[in-house]
């Protein structure tokens, strides 16, 4: 099977009770250092801060009785399991999270908050799989993968389409791209709507950007960047839709993830992670695709660990 639009419609229907329906914000500073005009769909404010409630909903909301009260489980560095965790609870079921030993604390905080029980294991996609596939066999619990998965594709291109919506004759979306949920989703509904799509990722990270560019899935990498959320290798059924449909994977460096977030943070006075930044920083580093156009970019999550900002506080907010 593969995501279709009609998914992402059913998945928008599906998961309305149980999120919000996230704002879109300009800045005319930023439009004037882009040249362009941005429109920003502010998932920092979503339901457990971050985009990733859209496909947890969805998957959980879309099983049935019987699945349902088998609980659910997952592995995540944070976003995936807190929005799963909270899926679990909306619905009255158990949740077993496998979860690196570095994630952030506080992304691990909001998943206890949740009601869902933590799995810790060593920080590598192995033993990531291992732990859960463990923790599957001893609990009955139904897996649900944090990107590779029709029903997480779906429910996160449910972001693209309601700013497709809310920015009429929007010309270009720029989206993050780590194992490939939200950007599949997202050129889904770009490619219906004539949006062109481009995927922003970290030098650092930069497996998406090899697929695509050799035409070949990167199984294996060893990223090392400040964007914790775009760690994970892209998935299988994400790289067919991507490379379908994307146009092209725009690469940025460390340096340009924390500029942009800090921007953000001071321009707009809104609270984003690294990995929402990377929108931003690409859309400034190739500003020549983007001149005289209206692009949106997703702002992925908000959940960030206050005590380990990237910038000091002594910049300006003028």
């Amino acid at each position: 099977m593969t995501c279709t639009l009609d998914d992402v419609l059913g998945a928008a229907a599906r998961i309305a009770p149980y999120i919000h329906r996230t704002p879109v914000f300009e800045s005319e500073r930023l439009n004037a250092m882009a040249n362009a005009r941005l429109f920003f769909k502010c998932e920092n404010f979503q339901k457990a801060g971050a985009f990733k409630s859209r496909g947890a909903s969805n998957a959980v909301f879309a099983l049935n009785d019987a699945e349902a009260e088998r609980g659910v489980a997952t592995h995540s560095s944070g976003n995936h399991g807190s929005a799963l965790a909270r899926a679990a609870q909306l619905r009255g079921i158990p949740a077993w999270i496998v979860v690196p030993e570095n994630a952030k604390a506080v992304k691990k905080a909001t998943i206890r908050e949740y009601g869902a029980n933590i799995i810790e294991c060593e920080s590598t996609l192995a033993a990531r799989e291992e732990t859960s596939a463990r923790v599957v066999q001893e609990t009955g619990a139904l897996f649900v993968p944090p990107y590779d998965d029709d029903r997480i594709i779906a429910g996160q291109g449910t972001a693209a389409l309601e700013l497709a919506d809310q920015v009429p004759e929007l010309e270009a979306l720029v989206v993050p791209v780590g194992g490939g949920g939200l950007l599949a989703g997202s050129a889904i509904v770009c490619d219906a709507r004539g949006i062109d799509v481009f995927g922003a990722e970290p030098e650092m990270a930069d497996d998406a950007y090899r697929s695509l560019t050799s035409g070949e899935r990167v199984v294996t990498h060893v990223p090392n960047t400040i964007a914790d959320g775009l760690l994970t290798t892209l998935g299988e059924r994400n790289f067919d839709i991507i490379k379908d449909k994307v146009d092209d994977i725009l690469l940025v460096s460390e340096t340009e993830i924390v500029d942009a977030m800090s921007l953000l943070w001071t321009r707009m006075k809104i609270v984003v992670e690294p990995s929402a930044a990377v929108t931003l920083a690409a859309i400034l580093r190739y500003a020549d695709r983007f001149a005289g156009k209206r692009v949106g970019a997703i702002l992925t999550g908000g959940n960030v660990d206050l005590g380990h900002l990237p910038f000091t506080s002594s910049e300006s907010t003028d």
